[in-house]
């Protein structure tokens, strides 16, 4: 009997992404699985459901006969409870950050697997949806700090005279920051990108920005930086504190997945940065990389513009779904197989990303 396959139509405010586009989808029915969706799924991303029905899929809300589930952001509690035990639940999903939600996900014995908790390996980037919303949020903080600006970004000769480009200075060098910084590059903007692990220099100086060191280095685990010491916080902050007064815009995308943003720019930074200076904090979700933002709002702090825009990667809904169903697709096919779900637990990918543990009862591909 063929995999019954759901894909949920977002409930968060805002969120106009979808979890399968009609690409995807029929690359799911062409591995056998039986596709459905809720009515109007994929609109707010440019996806019609006849779309989706071209492409071999249903238009349904049956959720009890769904072996797996598929989702941008995690579904709302009464809709986990409608889900039969053993549903395969796939998104990013963030299950501890809401305790109810875990205790549906429990209660309803489903097989839960939060992409965000994917190992970040070579063999996983095709499935990282963290990097490939990230270039999205990036690319539109950058948008959205050049229309905040009361300046231009490029340098402009006209017969008022020669206008200088705006110097731009990205905090953090992940997948979000390096967008921001191609970004405000193309835009024509001076770009400094600043990150104190100092392998992201290269990165930084081969998109056309210029590495600004703080004599800070903090290299970790993983990829990410380390927490620094009280002493090497202070010269950061005093250093980053004299720079700032001569930037025109900061753009923060400094995040470490499950742990709050780090704190890197005090009030006392803002207070000192010159009026018509714009902050854009992408981090504003996890609490902000500046001490003055505050999530959602925009808002001015002695004549500095902050803002701390959230869900940034669902505004450009087409093209982010369609690099997140692409990702999603690709775990997915670790364990459909044969128009049947079969979980190797030998493979790290599925053993590291099911939540909240591997099952016990897993120490064999089961279907």
């Amino acid at each position: 009997m063929a995999v019954e396959v759901r894909v949920l139509k977002e409930a968060a405010v805002g969120e106009r992404r979808v979890a399968a586009t009609p690409e995807t989808v029929g690359k799911l029915v062409a591995a056998g699985a039986r596709v459905a969706l809720q009515a109007g799924a994929g609109s707010a991303a440019g996806f019609t459901d006849q779309a989706y029905r071209d492409a071999g899929a249903r238009i349904d809300d049956a959720l009890a006969e769904a072996d797996l589930v598929l989702c941008v952001q995690a579904p709302p509690v009464a809709l986990i409870e409608q889900l039969r035990p053993g549903t395969v639940l796939v998104g990013s999903l963030h299950p501890d950050a809401d305790p109810a939600r875990a205790a549906a996900l429990r209660a309803g014995e489903l097989r839960v697997f939060p992409l965000e908790r994917l190992p970040r390996t070579t063999r996983a980037q095709s499935m990282d949806v963290l990097s490939s919303q990230a270039g999205m949020a990036g690319y539109k903080a950058t948008l959205i700090a050049a229309q905040l600006a009361p300046r231009f970004f490029p340098m402009l000769t006209t017969a008022a005279g020669t206008i200088r480009p705006s110097r731009v200075l990205v905090v953090g060098a992940g997948v979000a920051g390096l967008q921001a910084i191609a970004t405000a590059k193309r835009l024509g903007a001076q770009v400094e990108g600043f990150d104190v692990r100092p392998e992201t220099r290269e990165q930084i100086e081969s998109l056309g920005g210029k590495f600004l060191d703080l004599g800070v280095s903090a290299a970790g685990e993983g990829g990410y930086a380390r927490a620094l010491t009280e002493e090497e916080r202070a010269e950061q902050q005093r250093r980053l504190a004299e720079h700032l007064r001569s930037v025109d815009v900061v753009i923060c995308t400094a995040a470490v997945p499950g742990r709050p943003a780090p704190k890197i720019i005090g009030a006392a930074m803002v207070a000192g940065m010159r009026p018509g200076s714009v902050i854009v904090d992408l981090a504003a979700e996890t609490g902000g990389n500046c001490e003055a933002t505050r999530p959602g709002e925009t808002f001015q702090v002695d004549g500095v513009t902050v803002a701390g825009p959230l869900d940034l990667a669902s505004m450009g809904a087409v093209h982010a779904s369609e690099m997140y169903a692409r990702n999603v697709f690709n775990f997915v096919a670790l364990f459909l197989k044969d128009a049947a779900l079969a979980f190797d637990w030998d493979d790290e990918l599925l053993a590291k990303t099911v939540w909240p543990e591997r099952p016990a009862d897993a120490a064999a591909p089961t279907a």
